[in-house]
């Protein structure tokens, strides 16, 4: 009974349980908080909580290969932990993170008081979350009736028939594919959400023309999602019907198909790539104009190359499988198709160094990021190239070299951008600014830590390491390149824990940053810090792209004025 009572007439109780009865309202009101500005924290902290299971997952893979013949994991275990770090870091880290910061900015900086659905915005937050803890339940659930280990050890990529019985005995298979199946209907009920907030949500002015990128590229990101995820979804149902109902989607020995299998992953498994880039491509859209104090130079051929690539990306998944006997005319098209998606991406890159070139540039450490993110996206675009040319990628698709390409384009990119836009939205959700100076401790220590991990990782793949494998022998010469490469890991690992320790000082003792501590342009910053439950008092209109700068600089004769009509220029 004492828990019905509401505190502001709870006045006999004492501090412990007026303190535990404002803990528990708190905590219920995040749990069913509809607010779009909870929900994407909500997706970050849980991301950052996966970014920890993940990382250490990593580490562990890492001791083991740090020398030949090591034995700190057995071949079980190693297999296990290489499942879980990948699916962890792809579905539960990178993709909802990315996400959060979508559901919290992007109703901001459209002048928007929510989402569109704002109940279907918390289902699909819990319904990712449970879906996530449910795979990682598997460590608890035990071997099923089955017997085999629960913990699913397949690969992120679950290739048949290492998923179907009798290979795959116990309950391993079902977490994972369950798992991923559940949280992806959160994932498409989000990206649902982006697509109707963009077209319907904008305030008064804000033509698509007018359009923050952030926004134009949550928006595309969010329909390549609805529209990548169903056909993983099927292949996942076609799995547990192999599994439980005596399917043969993908089982050879029955007349089934295992490459079918890699068919409907990879159909979802490129895109996906761009799934999680393109959030990062709008996260440096946004800090580098305002860091450089420059518009963004070519804001039609952004967004043209943004919904290029999205096009692209859904007609290059095979170039994941050139080693499984497609055919030349096969291989061929695929092969064109991964070339030519390169374009676009090159266009993004001579945009932002264009934004920079003559630029007045403030190296405050998210330009920083962004900086490492240009360098290092450029290499691994590179390499991506070297390796669609198919008898390239014969030699090497199988060997580290492409775990090296695949985490310089994760790590270097997406990752690091991520960090940018924490340093850079920070001060919104907070009201306080992140400190400069770990700031730049976690960007150093990144940096080293992720050359020496992923640069020294090409060479055993030129070598021949092959990819998977738990251990190796010494007369290979793969162990120094390996020990090089974990040294760097925990190079990172530190740098992560200088981030995270950070995030928590700066949330209670940071330096209060104001409503608009970067002179930026785009709505969310003409809020208050963090912004109130309903964003705006009044619905704001907007006259060009960088509106706050218009009502900031009306006098400013740079700015060319290329938005609205000339009566509308002279009416500001």
């Amino acid at each position: 009974m004492a828990d019905s009572i509401p505190l502001s007439g709870a006045l006999d109780l004492t501090p412990k349980e007026k303190h535990r009865r404002i803990y528990l309202e708190t905590l219920h009101e995040w749990i069913v908080t509809t607010d779009h500005k909870k929900i994407g924290l909500m997706y970050i902290a849980a991301a950052l909580l996966f970014l920890l299971a993940g990382g250490v997952e990593a580490l562990l893979m890492r001791i083991q290969l740090a020398r030949p013949n090591a034995h700190f994991l057995a071949p079980e275990q190693f297999n296990q932990m290489f499942t879980l770090h990948g699916t962890t870091m792809i579905f539960f880290m990178t993709m909802p993170i990315l996400f959060g910061f979508g559901n919290y900015l992007v109703p901001l900086m459209i002048g928007a008081r929510d989402m569109a659905f704002p109940r279907l915005n918390a289902f699909s937050f819990w319904i990712f979350f449970f879906g996530a803890c449910l795979l990682y339940f598997s460590i608890l659930g035990g071997k099923g009736l089955y017997g085999g280990s629960g913990i699913p050890d397949a690969g992120w990529f679950a290739y048949a028939p290492l998923t179907e019985r009798p290979f795959a005995k116990g309950t391993a298979a079902d977490y994972w594919a369950l798992g991923i199946f559940i949280s992806g209907i959160g994932t498409i009920g989000t990206g649902i959400n982006i697509v109707a907030t963009t077209i319907c949500m904008r305030c008064k002015g804000m033509t698509l023309n007018r359009m923050p990128l952030f926004v134009w590229l949550m928006f595309i990101t969010s329909i390549m999602a609805v529209a990548a995820l169903p056909p993983l979804s099927a292949a996942q149902i076609m799995l547990i019907i192999d599994r439980f109902l005596g399917g043969h989607f993908f089982d050879a020995q029955a007349g089934g198909s295992a490459v079918l299998w890699a068919h409907f992953f990879w159909i979802f498994g490129h895109p996906e790539v761009y799934i999680l880039v393109m959030p990062a491509f709008g996260f440096m859209n946004e800090i580098v104009p305002v860091f450089s104090r420059k518009a963004i130079f070519g804001y039609p051929a952004m967004v043209a190359a943004s919904v290029g690539i999205a096009f692209i990306s859904f007609t290059v998944w095979a170039h994941h499988m050139f080693t499984v006997g497609m055919g030349a005319a096969a291989n061929t098209a695929f092969v064109i198709s991964t070339m030519i998606i390169a374009i676009p991406t090159g266009i993004k890159i001579f945009n932002w160094l264009g934004t920079m070139w003559g630029g007045k540039i403030r190296f405050n450490v998210a330009m920083l990021f962004c900086t490492a993110f240009l360098f290092q996206f450029t290499l691994g675009g590179l390499t991506g190239i070297m390796l669609s040319v198919a008898p390239f990628d014969w030699q090497l698709h199988n060997s580290y070299f492409l775990i090296a390409h695949f985490h310089y384009v994760i790590v270097g990119g997406i990752v690091f951008a991520l960090f940018g836009a924490f340093y850079y939205w920070f001060p919104k959700m907070t009201g306080r600014l992140m400190s400069e100076t770990l700031g730049k401790w976690h960007f150093w220590l990144m940096v080293i830590g992720f050359h020496l991990t992923f640069d020294f990782m090409h060479i055993p793949g030129l070598l021949g390491m092959p990819r998977e494998i738990y251990t190796y022998e010494p007369g290979h010469h793969w162990g120094v390149w390996n020990m090089i490469v974990t040294i760097g890991a925990f190079f990172q690992a530190v740098a992560i824990l200088v981030f995270l320790f950070n995030l928590v000082r700066s949330h209670f003792t940071g330096e209060l940053a104001g409503n608009d501590p970067w002179d930026a342009w785009t709505l969310e910053w003409a809020t208050t810090s963090p912004p109130p439950e309903y964003n705006f008092a009044d619905e704001p209109g907007v006259r060009s792209r960088r509106p706050l700068w218009d009502l900031k600089h009306p006098e400013d004769p740079d700015w060319p004025y290329e938005f609205g009509t000339e009566n509308e220029m002279a009416n500001k």
